[in-house]
């Protein structure tokens, strides 16, 4: 077995030429079709979206068909336990996010997977972030303005999300704690309806993902307050982001990245690791990446696995701390 080390200095041309006999392989990986599992609908928002850019740039790559498979249900538990029961034969790769890896241990008692003891880290690819809008009406223009309404009016505002334990309302959750105010959250099934009602004035408070909130910005529909994160959106540029005005622990998004059976070949995690790196790092495919709505990330495998843990951790500390429970 190849040491972290050894594997981080190989080069990609090195790495393409590797065979990777642990497994039942008759040849050097990939010799037929890799899959991309999706837990979430075909069509479904950014997650699918941002996969497909994914999986068709590391298929260019590759020489191989390269097929998302889409495993839609419970939160994305259903496609999370079907990846961990693959084969790690490295043809089947799990893409999901910090809903089903990180807030899924919180929300379920019995959850039928574990994010860390069945799956091997490959690499962290990008965060789409939530950004903080509220009803024109509403009267805040900036963050500190907004902070100051919310200690003036405890209970008084609601925000909307797409359900508890969502992005969404951990958010909500977050800024919540971090400034003392009280706020009410509403649970919807779907985007849409949330947006429609905070138009409406129904709901005050949005802490939407950036790709859903950004067509009501540019058309003046709601007041952006801040982008939760630590760089600003190329979506929405004018935007400030949290930890420029002086937020910096009020960071809150969707953050993506894959992972593959445990026990899988560590050649074959560095071969894919190394592709993924270079599909981030390409102009073109960034930028497909980037107006899909994602902020790239990319780094070893290592960024991933202790990312993963940091996260469990502190989702784990947001539903107890809200007392969240799925309804």
């Amino acid at each position: 077995m190849m040491t972290t080390s050894r594997r981080a200095a190989l080069s990609l041309p090195a790495l393409l030429a590797i065979p990777c006999a642990a497994t039942a392989q008759t040849g050097p990986w990939p010799n037929k079709p890799v899959r991309v599992i999706v837990p979430a609908p075909g069509g479904a928002g950014t997650a699918d979206t941002v996969a497909r850019i994914y999986a068709q740039e590391l298929e260019r790559r590759l020489g191989q068909r390269v097929l998302v498979d889409n495993r839609g249900g419970a939160n994305g538990n259903i496609g999370a336990v079907a990846a961990a029961r693959s084969a790690p034969d490295g043809y089947t790769l799990l893409w999901s996010w910090a809903g089903t890896l990180a807030t899924n241990p919180a929300l379920y008692p019995d959850l039928p997977f574990d994010p860390v003891r069945d799956f091997d880290p490959v690499i962290l690819v990008g965060n789409v972030p939530n950004i903080l809008v509220v009803n024109r009406d509403l009267g805040p223009r900036n963050m500190e303005e907004f902070t100051a309404f919310a200690r003036s009016h405890p209970g008084e505002i609601n925000f909307g999300s797409t359900g508890n334990g969502s992005s969404m309302h951990l958010a909500g959750e977050l800024y919540k704690g971090l400034t003392g105010t009280q706020m009410t959250h509403v649970p919807y099934t779907a985007p849409a309806a949330a947006v429609t009602d905070l138009l409406s004035g129904r709901i005050q408070v949005m802490f939407n993902l950036i790709t859903g909130a950004a067509p009501q910005v540019r058309a003046g529909s709601v007041v952006p307050i801040a982008v939760l994160s630590d760089r600003r959106a190329p979506q929405l540029p004018e935007v400030p982001t949290t930890a420029e005005i002086g937020m910096p622990g009020l960071v809150f998004g969707t953050w993506f990245g894959i992972l593959v059976p445990k026990g899988t070949d560590p050649a074959i995690i560095a071969r894919v690791n190394a592709v993924s790196n270079e599909v981030l790092a390409d102009p073109e495919a960034k930028a497909k990446l980037e107006q899909a709505g994602l902020e790239v990330y990319g780094g070893p495998p290592e960024r991933l696995a202790t990312y993963l843990r940091e996260e469990i951790a502190r989702h784990a500390g947001l539903v107890r701390g809200a007392n969240i429970r799925l309804e």
